[in-house]
């Protein structure tokens, strides 16, 4: 069959969206619209495709395992996480790190998919029955989880630093000029959070 305008592509809104992209998929494959059709007689690839979809968010923003080890230094927490940059500001006088010993932490990344304040935030995940993620948790889950902040930037609110014009700055993974780095961004109304942030936090 040509690679004419496929026939299922007559639908609406967020519907189409999804469909438009599974028919493209498809066609790019190879396929045409008698393998779409296929979909309709066979749940068990209906429902191969839903455990698809499934894994893939629960990978993307799903739980996630590290270990923090209190006995190492921030720099030498933030070594292990190979940056290729990262603020002159994040130091031990900023940001000191409490603890003892090793512990294996669950992580949750959260994602309001929207602009939002710190207050909005925070508000968010106690209503979810969750408490922010430190500057520890941040640099643990960065060192085991390299690949993640390439997709999206990674916030641990649960560490700040006041600096002389007095703003709170918070730590952050991202991506940017082809580099992993970590960084420090700041709240405010006028300069929220973007949606495509996501929020480090751990379970109460």
């Amino acid at each position: 069959m040509g690679r004419n305008k496929s026939e299922f592509l007559s639908a609406f809104g967020t519907a189409f969206e999804i469909w438009k992209r599974i028919v493209e998929a498809v066609r790019e494959l190879g396929g045409d619209d008698e393998d779409l059709r296929y979909l309709l007689a066979n749940s068990v690839l209906v429902k191969e495709i839903a455990k698809l979809i499934i894994v893939g968010r629960v990978k993307a923003h799903g739980t996630y395992k590290v270990v923090v080890d209190y006995g190492k230094t921030l720099a030498e927490m933030i070594q292990l996480g190979k940056y290729d940059w990262v603020s002159h500001d994040i130091t031990d006088k900023h940001f000191p790190i409490q603890g003892a010993g090793t512990q294996e932490v669950e992580l949750v990344l959260v994602h309001l998919n929207r602009d939002v304040t710190i207050k909005e935030a925070l508000a968010h995940l106690d209503s979810n029955g969750l408490k922010v993620a430190g500057i520890e948790h941040l640099l643990a889950f960065g060192a085991t989880y390299p690949e993640i902040q390439k997709e999206f930037p990674v916030v641990a609110l649960g560490s700040a630093w006041v600096d002389d014009d007095g703003d709170r700055r918070y730590p952050f993974l991202r991506f940017v000029g082809g580099g992993r780095g970590l960084g420090l961004s700041w709240d405010g109304d006028d300069n929220p959070w973007r949606a495509y942030c996501r929020f480090l936090a751990l379970r109460k």
